[in-house]
């Protein structure tokens, strides 16, 4: 019996505690990707710029919310590859960045080990080349 808890203690544990890590991890790694290309898709087929930033946002809150990641710690931006964004041809980047808070890790520990793993996704987007320019 003595042997059947420690052994429970030195491998199911951590064995638990890991699982969980990359659960969690990889469920913000899956809403970020999904994030950014919903938000780049969004954006390039909006009217003009002001309403695509709005809108890729929106559907971006959407798809992470989906994915259970709280929104207020994503970070969304857009670049474009010429002036105006959606210039027939031209591209959108949208990334989307969280940091991750790792499971059961007390935030006093935060100088002592990492407690958060950054996830970062990036989606290209070209404009349709058969539309007019939009502003």
């Amino acid at each position: 019996m003595l042997e059947f808890v420690s052994l429970v203690v030195i491998l199911v544990v951590p064995l638990t505690y890991l699982v969980l890590t990359v659960f969690e991890v990889q469920r913000a790694a899956y809403g970020t990707s999904s994030a950014a290309r919903e938000a780049a898709r969004v954006f390039v087929v909006s009217p003009d710029s002001a309403v695509a930033d709005e809108r890729a946002r929106t559907a971006a809150a959407i798809v992470l919310d989906d994915h259970g990641v709280a929104s207020e710690r994503v970070s969304l931006s857009f670049a474009c590859s010429v002036d105006p964004c959606l210039t027939p041809r031209g591209r959108v980047t949208a990334t989307v960045s969280t940091v991750v808070a790792l499971p059961l890790v007390p935030a006093f520990l935060s100088g002592l080990v990492p407690v958060s793993v950054p996830v970062r996704a990036e989606h290209t987007q070209v404009v349709d080349a058969y539309v007019a320019a939009r502003p």
